[in-house]
């Protein structure tokens, strides 16, 4: 767990909203909670759950009335970025963290698939939502990654999580720099056949630094699970909620919600 907490601190503490990430972010943060809204959050006591640097609870700390970030240890990266009294930050584990009391809207972006036990860790998030109060997720799928799967994740584990993390950050701007090629070229031809064809365009759309971190946030990952469209609907069965919605996203995640019964 040490190992997880300095990979994320290491990455959080070098990738701040200095370089402009915040438009970039918030695009693709309303399409993670997507049918929600930030509309929806108002009012709201509101429960991010693993915050990094805390860009998500910038987002929905002015519409909502309270909001509480746990992280594993980027507690004091978040709190140097959100600068909202409505704001408290929890150092804490996603699969075991207990807070006292219960929360409107709770939501995880991007973290569940990178946690020691996903259906675990989804299970006690469960656990701080109110009766009546929406579950957000946003994780990898397992389909449309086969590439990741059997290709990068083994080299991750045995190469890339072997170098020193400044090594690791030469790597992903040079491996940036490198994808415009074919992005800007193959990719713009209707070969919808191509891996990661939908994932792309939202390459386009996003700044050189934004595709940086996301490169380096895929070779910086201490572990990733894929999760399959079955698993998602598991998390979110009609037994516990209503109004459900699960959908692909850009054929490599799967962003999900519903309304706790």
């Amino acid at each position: 767990m040490k190992e997880h907490r300095d990979n994320w601190s290491f990455q959080w503490d070098n990738f701040k909203d200095d370089k402009g990430y915040f438009e970039d972010d918030l695009f693709l943060f309303k399409q993670w909670i997507y049918p929600n809204k930030l509309e929806d959050f108002s009012g709201k006591a509101v429960l991010d759950c693993g915050c990094g640097r805390g860009q998500h609870l910038r987002m929905v700390a002015p519409y909502a009335a309270k909001a509480v970030g746990v992280d594993l240890n980027t507690v004091e990266v978040a709190g140097s970025y959100v600068k909202d009294p409505k704001v408290e930050l929890v150092q804490g584990d996603l699969a075991t963290v207990s807070l006292p009391e219960k929360f409107d809207i709770v939501y995880s972006i991007g973290v569940l698939h990178h946690t020691d036990d996903p259906a675990k860790s989804f299970a006690n998030i469960k656990r701080q939502l109110k009766p009546g109060g929406r579950l957000m997720v946003w994780v990898y799928s397992r389909e449309g990654n086969a590439l990741n799967y059997y290709v990068l994740e083994p080299l991750i584990r045995h190469f890339f999580s072997r170098l020193g993390r400044r090594t690791l950050l030469l790597i992903s701007r040079v491996t940036t720099a490198l994808l415009y090629l074919p992005i800007y070229t193959l990719y713009l031809l209707p070969l919808r056949f191509l891996p990661f064809y939908e994932y792309f365009r939202n390459f386009r759309k996003l700044t050189f630094e934004k595709n940086y971190q996301n490169v380096f946030d895929k070779l910086n990952a201490p572990q990733t699970h894929f999760i399959t469209r079955e698993e998602v609907e598991a998390w979110f069965n009609p037994g516990d909620f209503e109004d459900i919605h699960v959908s692909a996203y850009l054929g490599v995640s799967w962003r999900a919600s519903g309304k706790l019964k």
